[in-house]
């Protein structure tokens, strides 16, 4: 399975001068993390020295689930999917984490490996900080840790909404209820489905056909309108009672 899933994996990326020796770019691209908003110029200043960029190509990976984990990688331009793979080889998303975002924290502290994979959706500009940097960095900036804690709590809340969805409710249910989750994220009755039917089966925990075949009765029924990627709820509590129904 572990030579399976390694192979063809791409390069180790490269060291590009995108900064060109600059701090001040690093700097406010990390101010622009959630995870780093609130620290001080003096802070900032001390983990940019620590940041490398890394560029990546779409679907180069980051790293595969059982790694050793290396560093933590903070998304500064592009997007990533995070996802696991089953013993059959069926990849779960778990998220996409747009820029800016961070990824793989939770490892830096507890020591064991990367706990999924990470693939890059399109290209994409990272800026990586060795684990050991990292963790003298938090020492030196005791707040950070509780910053990082704060991040790892959310996106444990996130799994455990995402176990929630995958054990509970068919997948009809689940697929309504998430156009609709998209909707209340967007603000509006229209908005673009950023996931393709694959990514959308792969985080519902199905398969494309399933999905598909759902959309399209969505449709017929008059709940939803589809154009190209653009998704209108036409039937709001229509498409509700779809997420509600029972059995």
């Amino acid at each position: 399975m572990g030579d399976i899933r390694h192979r063809g994996r791409a390069q180790q990326p490269r060291h590009l001068p995108y900064y060109d020796g600059d701090l001040s770019p690093k700097i406010a691209a990390l101010s622009e993390i959630a995870l780093f908003a609130a620290l001080s110029e003096t802070e900032l200043q001390a983990l940019a020295q620590r940041a490398v960029e890394k560029r990546f190509a779409a679907e180069e990976m980051l790293f595969w689930e059982g790694e050793e984990c290396v560093g933590i990688f903070l998304i500064v331009q592009g997007s990533v999917k995070i996802f696991r793979t089953s013993p059959g080889g069926r990849e779960v998303m778990l998220s996409i984490e747009t820029a800016p975002a961070t990824v793989a924290e939770l490892p830096l502290f507890d020591g064991g490996p990367y706990p999924a994979s990470v693939r890059v959706l399109e290209p994409s500009v990272a800026l990586f900080i060795n684990k050991h940097d990292f963790q003298q960095f938090c020492r030196q900036y005791p707040d950070v840790a509780l910053k990082v804690l704060a991040v790892v709590g959310r996106r444990l809340r996130q799994l455990v909404g995402l176990v929630e969805s995958m054990t509970f409710g068919s997948v009809t249910q689940r697929l309504a209820k998430m156009i609709l989750d998209a909707s209340k994220a967007a603000g509006a009755d229209t908005f673009d489905l950023t996931s393709t039917h694959q990514e959308l089966a792969s985080r519902l925990g199905t398969v494309r056909e399933v999905v598909s075949r759902n959309l399209g009765r969505f449709r017929a029924q008059g709940l939803i309108r589809l154009q190209d990627r653009q998704v209108e709820i036409v039937n709001r509590a229509g498409l509700q009672q779809e997420a509600d129904a029972q059995g």
